[in-house]
């Protein structure tokens, strides 16, 4: 082994960000009498403390490497540094000194040492400290930092040389972000490429590299060389071991030739490498490194920086050179290896502690992760070191055991071959292993660790169904299947939504060309001619308006059928335009009553109901509120006949439509008492006046006189007329007051007498119709 160097005490140091000269070092706490930054020329060293993009958070850590100069007694090495920057606004400073001119005050608080294996406990000191320097608002009292240093010379005097440290990001971590990847990164770091580490949280970033170093066992130990490619101490000083102590684990392991030295001639390490430091990583004498950087220029020049470039942020490692990739693919047994410690791990995971299985037991932890890379490492070793002896016998070179002497380790096959041919072939071109076999050119290591790999084999059913249930798990489908079972409710509710929508739009529409319609219908009927009912009253009425009644023995489809008076006309073409805008508004809701309207008439078929028997034939029945007129000729009589049979014959084509329900014929008639009420008293003054002007019009005239028989069957041939005439009462009692005080009666020598209540009502029904009608018809 080589020889024990000489402890360093360690050094406290403060950065601070100018904002003229850009960070700079404030104060050095060191050996009395020294300035260590001045001597080593550590010119980058507040850059590396103060990395890119630290201002966006509260507080950032950084780890790099320096350079310490050798001397008389001690030769060059690498020293550690671990920088905690923080910030605060410039207002709520005790003393502000006479540079800060910004509103805020950036500064860092680094710790020097050069025993890396320490940075674990000195990360969570050096944040307290921190915090506590900042909490006093006055950057002047330096007393915490001064007694801080004190406590670390003390402390570290104490530590065991050989004892690993949590580092922050802890192995159970890395092996859950990056699964197989991590023993792709692990060999890799074998074989010496360059290796460019690239993330956006710098800490995170450090802690990865120093996870991925510590897996090499004892290399934490020895990392003297790593902070310049032109150091080579340890491989010029190290002694080939010549006795081994199996009870003890630092003699098995340095017999075995480790710790491998990563970081040799022409190697270099730098958790944290500023811009300022990429003319080093393109010196021709530069061959490998394991860097980080937080800046994204590296990204836009990856090929000519790296052979590897392992994104922290995406999770991702990209191998630019080809030769590097097929050396770096997962053999069966590498993979059935790595795929059961990150089973464990994900078993014994837990969310609020990831540092331990949740099981607090062995299994998962971070020992066992240790020893589990470390057996694999030893049967590395010992593999890599049988198929050598083996080359060298198929070979035929001199001083070679013999098959003999193979054959009695009992060892079959080649079992380096498990660990992928590509692999051992580059790994034998690097100066690691070139190192290794020199310290190892006589030991018979695969007498000592067994020469096969921790899980060889062939591929087997198991091994499947693992790699299918860990590609199946990678691929999150129960969080896709999540994600779109969300999506296809969200886009169903928004159709429902659409369609919803577009229902009442269409609804809406059709209310409004419903609108539109009856608005249309009404303003026809308001601009259909109408004569005023005193140019009418002046008219002559043709004989073709007029109509007969019914014979005698015969059936009338009229409203009121023992009405024997002329019936007038009615302006049909108004009433149905009426009817066919009131049906086309109310169809809708119509539908439901049409059943109900059947059974209700149905029944008012079925009731027979009781008349009062008809008046004698020698008088005419006329209603109590219709003003009663005498008899004129014989000619009159006939003329009248005919025009109440055409008019009969009009209003039964429209019977059926009037018909359809009680409930509508009650309207019409409220609807023609309205309209003529208003004007009827006026109507009958006119008639007054003029009645020694103009002729009488046939309503006033006297009913002619029929058959017995007429009168008693038309009551029997007429049920539907009288079930009307039920319908009707109740608007007929209700307005026969009103019309009374209107009406004029005319009392004459030949009235005829009153009928009996039933022909009374109907009467009075139909009366504004047959009013309303003779006003318009002068007599001929």
């Amino acid at each position: 082994m080589s020889r024990q160097r000489v402890q360093q005490d360690p050094i406290v140091m403060v950065i601070d960000f100018h904002h003229a000269r850009g960070p700079e070092i404030e104060l050095c706490i060191g050996p009395e009498g020294s300035d260590p930054a001045a001597e080593n020329d550590w010119s980058l060293l507040p850059f590396m403390a103060l990395s890119d993009g630290a201002h966006l958070s509260t507080e950032e850590f950084s780890y790099f490497t320096l350079r310490r100069k050798g001397t008389d007694t001690e030769p060059p090495t690498s020293l550690f540094g671990i920088a905690c920057s923080r910030q605060i606004d410039s207002k709520a400073l005790i003393y502000k000194s006479p540079d800060v001119t910004r509103s805020t005050v950036q500064k860092a608080v680094v710790v020097v040492t050069d025993k890396p294996r320490s940075l674990g406990q000195l990360r969570e000191k050096l944040s307290i400290v921190t915090s506590a320097w900042f909490a006093q608002r006055d950057f002047s009292d330096l007393d915490i930092l001064k007694k801080f240093h004190e406590g670390l010379v003390i402390s570290l005097e104490k530590e065991e040389a050989f004892k690993d440290q949590a580092l922050g990001l802890s192995l159970r971590e890395m092996i859950h972000e990056f699964k197989y990847q991590t023993l792709v990164l692990f060999k890799a770091l074998l074989l010496q490429p360059k290796m460019l580490f690239f993330g956006s949280r710098c800490e995170r970033l450090c802690m990865i590299q120093f996870s991925l170093v510590s897996l090499i066992p004892g290399l934490m130990n020895y990392l003297q060389d790593c902070a310049d490619p032109a150091f080579d101490n340890y491989a010029q000083t190290v002694e080939k071991p010549t006795s081994l102590k199996t009870s003890d684990r630092s003699s098995l392991l340095a017999y075995m030739g480790l710790p491998l030295q990563i970081f040799g001639k022409g190697s270099m390490f730098g958790p944290y490498t500023p811009l300022q430091q990429l003319d080093l990583l393109a010196d021709d004498g530069t061959k490998s490194y394991v860097v980080g950087s937080t800046n994204s220029l590296l990204l836009q020049q990856k090929d000519r920086y790296s052979d590897i470039l392992i994104n922290l942020d995406e999770d991702t490692i990209n191998i630019n050179s080809p030769p590097l990739r097929n050396a770096l693919a997962l053999s069966v047994a590498d993979r059935r290896w790595i795929d059961a410690i990150t089973q464990i791990v994900n078993d014994t995971w837990d969310e609020a502690h990831p540092q331990q299985p949740k099981t607090h037991g062995y299994m998962g932890s971070e020992e066992f992760i240790r020893l589990q890379f470390e057996e694999y490492l030893l049967a590395l070793l010992s593999s890599m070191k049988y198929h050598e002896e083996l080359n060298s016998y198929l070979t035929g070179e001199p001083g070679r055991r013999s098959r003999a002497q193979l054959d009695a380790y009992n060892i079959e096959g080649d079992p380096a071959l498990e660990f992928n041919q590509d692999f051992l072939e580059l790994w034998r071109t690097t100066s690691n292993y070139a190192l290794f076999q020199r310290l190892t050119s006589d030991a018979l290591l695969f007498s000592i660790a067994e020469p096969r790999h921790p899980s060889a084999g062939g591929l087997t059913i198991d091994d499947v169904q693992r790699r299918i249930s860990q590609q199946v798990a990678d691929l999150h489908l129960d969080e896709r299947v999540r994600e779109g079972r969300e999506a296809l409710n969200r886009h169903i509710s928004t159709g429902q939504k659409k369609v919803t929508a577009a229902f009442n739009s269409f609804w809406a529409d059709i209310e409004a060309m419903r609108e539109a319609q009856r608005k249309r219908n009404e303003e026809k009927l308001n601009q259909s001619p109408r004569p005023s009912l005193d140019r009418t009253a002046s008219l002559p009425i043709s004989a073709s308006e007029s109509s007969p009644t019914t014979a005698a023995g015969g059936s009338s489809s009229s409203w009121f059928p023992n009405r024997k008076g002329a019936v007038p006309a009615v302006d049909m073409t108004q009433a149905q335009a009426s009817v066919s805008a009131v049906s086309q508004k109310a169809g809708a809701y119509f539908s439901s009553w049409g059943s109900w309207a059947t059974e209700k008439r149905k029944e008012w078929q079925e009731k027979k109901p009781t008349t009062t028997p008809s008046p004698p034939i020698s008088a005419a029945a006329t209603s109590p509120s219709t003003p009663t007129v005498t008899s004129t000729v014989e000619a009159n009589d006939n003329s009248d006949r005919g025009r109440r049979r055409s008019m009969q014959s009009n209003r039964s084509e429209d019977s059926s439509t009037l018909s359809r329900s009680g409930s509508r014929r009650k309207r019409w008639s409220s609807i023609f008492l309205k309209r003529d009420s208003l004007d009827l008293s006026s109507i009958n003054r006119e008639s007054d006046d003029h009645e020694s002007t103009y002729p009488k019009s046939p309503l006033s005239r006297e009913a002619p006189v029929v058959e017995d028989h007429t009168l008693k069957e038309a009551p029997n041939k007429q049920p539907e007329s009288e079930s009307k005439k039920e319908i009707t009462s109740k608007a007929e009692t209700e307005s026969s007051s009103k019309q009374e005080s209107h009406l004029d009666v005319a009392n004459d020598e030949n009235t005829a007498p009153q009928s009996s209540p039933a022909p009374a009502a109907a009467a009075a029904a139909i009366k504004p119709e047959l009013t309303a009608t003779a006003v318009n018809e002068p007599s001929s």
